[in-house]
């Protein structure tokens, strides 16, 4: 049986005394940016940062009094099992969940905190499934899926119940995929209430399974990704059966553009969010010609980033923008060399983060020395009068590609 709409509705009043609607908010900076106009549906409102908690727990509340006791397994790369952990602690049901070892730590210490025994198994979802699936019929624990199960499935969809009471005359509405449950659940709510609402999947490109599934192709994925929470490599069965119905469209992103969208929410909502929820705002960024003058919901599905990584984000993106950059130059190798180019950078009102000499590795005359300057700057045009300004003193100075080598 596949899930239709009196399951979502039955869902969302089974759920609405744990569950409080989330708010879908417009932009006015990035419908600006973008050229359409951008509601923003922040499922990181929820006490576990996801929209995971409406389909785990759905599917817990059909459970009955004897299974609850011997308890729950399930297998999820961090937003699933977070869910399962909390809503099956607060119910009083014990749970464990089977994480892949590549999980962000900050996904594996909240599972352990919100009350779960967590262990680390293989090196992908597929692997960590295999094994909660071999250890639920050893243990007798009832096995929570994270997307195939039409419970959950009815659960995730009640996010699109409130959408469509918040905002009117939506166009599409922009979801990310990875197993499939959230976007089922959406597409089924979708199309029954509003038929005229497209809804575009998003893939990373490092995990495109159901877009490579779609066109014939075959699946090819397994790469690591930013965008972990949606790395699957085999989508559910009811799911991409849904999908195959309902979706009208499924896209795929890099992933420098989901690099991209984190850090734009990061800088214009101040809201922070991982990578599968940035999926859907660099969709947009992707193809805005697709989407001008479009009324659009994006799913910001989820907001559980390990810190590092979203240091490692911010970084790249000051990178990006010339924000933060490298200058390489040779210069004498004496005394008092240094201070004078230093004093120029000084008088160019930028600011130095690094200073590294390379004497062995560069190539130059055993008189001279390579320094790389790694500088703090208000961007492009203000690299180029810092250039502009050791060129004139002298020095031959060139600029690092954005990851590449020394060059002008």
């Amino acid at each position: 049986m596949t899930v239709q709409l009196k399951d979502i509705e039955a869902a969302r009043k089974a759920i609405s005394d744990a569950i409080q609607p989330t708010p879908c908010v417009y932009s006015a900076t990035l419908s600006k940016i973008t050229g359409a106009k951008v509601y923003l549906k922040m499922e990181t409102a929820h006490f576990t940062a996801s929209f995971k908690e409406r389909g785990a727990l759905n599917k817990l509340l059909t459970l009955d009094a004897k299974t609850r006791k011997h308890g729950v397994i399930a297998m999820s790369a961090g937003n699933h099992a977070q869910a399962v952990a909390y809503h099956a602690t607060r119910l009083g049901i014990p749970s464990t969940i089977v994480m892949p070892s590549y999980t962000p730590t900050v996904k594996v210490k909240n599972t352990g905190i919100l009350g779960a025994n967590v262990e680390l198994v293989g090196d992908d979802l597929d692997e960590a499934r295999n094994y909660a699936v071999k250890l639920g019929k050893e243990k007798a624990l009832s096995f929570v899926h994270p997307y195939d199960d039409r419970h959950v499935i009815a659960g995730q969809g009640t996010l699109a119940l409130e959408i469509f009471e918040q905002v009117q005359g939506l166009d599409m509405i922009i979801v990310p995929i990875g197993g499939g449950g959230l976007i089922g659940g959406i597409a089924t709510a979708s199309k029954a209430i509003s038929p005229k609402t497209q809804i575009i999947g998003v893939q990373s490109e490092r995990y495109p399974a159901v877009a490579q599934m779609l066109s014939g192709k075959t699946v090819s994925c397994g790469k690591a990704t930013l965008a972990e929470g949606i790395a699957v490599k085999h989508p559910g069965k009811l799911t991409l059966e849904i999908i195959k119905r309902l979706v009208d469209k499924v896209q795929v992103v890099s992933e420098e553009l989901i690099e991209q969208a984190i850090l734009l929410m990061l800088e214009i909502e101040k809201a922070v969010i991982e990578g599968a929820a940035g999926a859907s705002l660099a969709e947009l960024l992707a193809r805005p010609k697709a989407y001008k003058n479009k009324k659009i919901c994006l799913i910001m599905s989820g907001g559980n980033i390990d810190l590092i990584a979203l240091a490692s984000v911010i970084n790249r993106g000051l990178v990006r923008k010339n924000r933060l950059v490298r200058i390489h130059l040779s210069l004498p190798d004496q005394p008092g060399a240094l201070s004078k180019v230093v004093g120029i950078i000084a008088h160019a009102n930028a600011n130095i983060e690094e200073i590294h000499h390379h004497r062995a590795f560069s190539g130059l005359p055993v008189q001279s020395t390579q320094v790389e300057f790694i500088l703090q700057t208000r961007g492009s045009e203000h690299v180029d009068e810092i250039l502009a300004e050791l060129n004139v003193a002298g020095y031959n100075a060139n600029i690092v590609p954005l990851f590449g080598k020394p060059g002008k």
